[in-house]
Parts: C-alpha cells; structure tokens; sequence
C-alpha cells in the first residue's frame, strides 16, 4: 500500500484563528533565525516573517483560511516522512539556502535563477486557494508566490515543447529511502504551466515558505490534487513527450497524469465525492476541478476524463 489512510484532524486539535494569528510573527521569527542567516541578504528579509508588501490577487477565494498550524504539521512531504507529522519533525534534513532553479531542454534561452533572481520576475501576490488531496482532505491556503508562466516567458519555449517536467531535490543521504523512485517529478501540459492560476510558491500567511511545506519553492495548481504540487524544486524542463511521473511510476492505475479533482471520477481504493476540511467535523461535496471550472475547464474541452485522469 503506496499512501496511509488520512487520519483526521480534530477542530479541538487546530489553534483557534484569533490565537494563532496573534502568534504568528513570534512562531516565524522564533523558527526562522537559522534560515535568515544562511539566506542572500536581500532575500533575509523573508526568514524573519515578512515578504513584504503583497499583491491582493483577484484569482483568490474568500472562504476561512484553514489555520498556519494545520497547513505546518499535516502536510505530505514523502522526502521528509510518510506520516503527516513528519515532515514538519524533519525539517532539519533540508537545507533551503543557497538555492537554484535550472531551467533547461526546449527553452532557447536556458536559464538558472537563484531565489532573488526568481522574486523579482513579478510582483508577489497572495493567492489563497483551496487545496484538494487524493486522500480526501482539504485545506484553504494563503500561498505567497508569482505567476509560473512569469519564469517561461523569460526562457522563450521552443515551438516543439509541449510540456512541463519538475524535479524536485533529493539527498539520499538525510531524505528518506524507499517508497518512490526518487528524485520526485512532476509535470504540467505547457498550457496547464500558463494558465493563470498556476503558481511558484515561495510564502505562506505573509511569510517565507516553512521548509516542511516545500521551501525554498514549490510549484502549485489548484485544481488539481495535491500531489502535482513539486515542493523544493531545482530543475524546470521543458520536452516534448509528457513525462511519466513519480507516482505515475509507482500507481499508474491509481495516479495519472493529469490528476484533476474529479468527484465523477474515483480513487480506486475510495470515494473523490466528497472531502473533509480541515478543521471541520462533516463532509462536504468536493466541486469539479476544486471550484475551478470556470478558469480551466476549457483546457479538457473534449477529452474522456475518465481515461486521462
């Protein structure tokens, strides 16, 4: 069995909004000190707890944002542990700074950009998105990022590149052995990686991108499951066959490629009809493409989504 059963967390269990948000700049400065040493200068700013002013982004939901703690201990980050608390346990095992991105195959300008490189690509905004998981779990999250398509705009993709590779950072040596054929790999159709609601993340709530949930960057989509999410990226490429992906490797049955939330379309060991928000006791009805229809429906116009699932 490749993914544990979710287990549940309580509301008692989630620090309640009017607390956390009076802790969250002592929380980011208290666990942020070695990270704001070991940062470029101009990017140390972030490790303290602050990205700087923020664009409001209109593409953002306005639903309750699930809690910092929840979004920084229940997280799924195979790298760092399989269990859902490992990962905020194990952050040691990964070193966010110095970082790069390569950006490389059918670009003609191939590029590798350092994080300030990346920061200054586009404005910052705030994106709050829901996040769906395969396991049936759900969160809103404020992500802090740019535009994916900012970064292939300044690589100029070859007419032949159909398609988005991501790789994600891997050291054998401290990141856990086993369970995927490592490094993990993504990947995106080049129009799903322009589509506007597509993401580099490099922030949560206003600050620098907790270690456990993907630093220094990380790809997110949101109306897909989480998993397409490549959290620590180092190399972007652009090819021209769609690439077979981690968990495509290891459950082609069970993860295909594009990974859509589909509620029409199940899991083969359980139900996508229906989710549970974090924080939250009852179910509810998980929303074809996440609740984005209305912005990415047009991509699928015509295919079978239940072959390409």
């Amino acid at each position: 069995m490749l993914i544990r059963p979710p287990s549940d967390i309580l509301p008692s269990e989630i620090t309640a909004p009017d607390i956390y948000r009076e802790r969250r700049r002592f929380i980011a400065q208290a666990g942020s000190l070695a990270l704001a040493a070991a940062l470029p200068a101009s990017h140390a700013h972030a490790a303290t707890g602050s990205l700087g002013p923020l664009a409001a982004s209109p593409l953002s939901t306005a639903e309750e944002r699930t809690s910092r703690k929840a979004i920084t201990t229940y997280n799924n980050f195979y790298e760092l542990g399989t269990d859902k608390s490992d990962p905020a346990e194990n952050t040691h095992r990964l070193k966010p700074a110095p970082w790069s991105v390569r950006v490389e195959g059918l670009v003609n300008k191939p590029r590798t950009f350092g994080i300030d490189e990346l920061l200054k690509l586009a404005p910052l905004e705030e994106r709050i998105y829901r996040m769906r998981c395969v396991e049936g779990w759900s969160m809103v999250i404020p992500w802090v990022g740019i535009p994916l398509a900012s970064l292939l705009r300044q690589v100029d993709p070859q007419g032949s590149a159909k398609y988005v590779e991501f790789v994600s950072h891997y050291d054998k040596a401290t990141m856990t052995r086993g369970v995927l054929d490592w490094p993990y790999t993504e990947g995106l159709r080049l129009d799903e990686a322009r589509n506007p609601l597509t993401i580099l993340a490099v922030g949560l709530y206003g600050e620098v991108l907790p270690v456990q949930n993907g630093a220094p960057v990380r790809l997110v989509v949101p109306w897909k499951y989480g998993f397409k999410g490549a959290k620590s990226i180092v190399a972007i490429r652009l090819v021209e066959k769609q690439p077979i992906t981690a968990w495509m490797k290891a459950g082609p049955s069970e993860y295909g490629f594009y990974s859509n939330v589909n509620p029409e379309v199940d899991h083969p060991r359980w139900s996508q009809a229906t989710e549970r928000r974090i924080g939250e006791f009852s179910k509810r009805k998980t929303l074809m493409y996440n609740g984005y229809a209305e912005q990415v429906a047009s991509l699928y116009s015509g295919m079978d989504l239940r072959r390409f699932f």
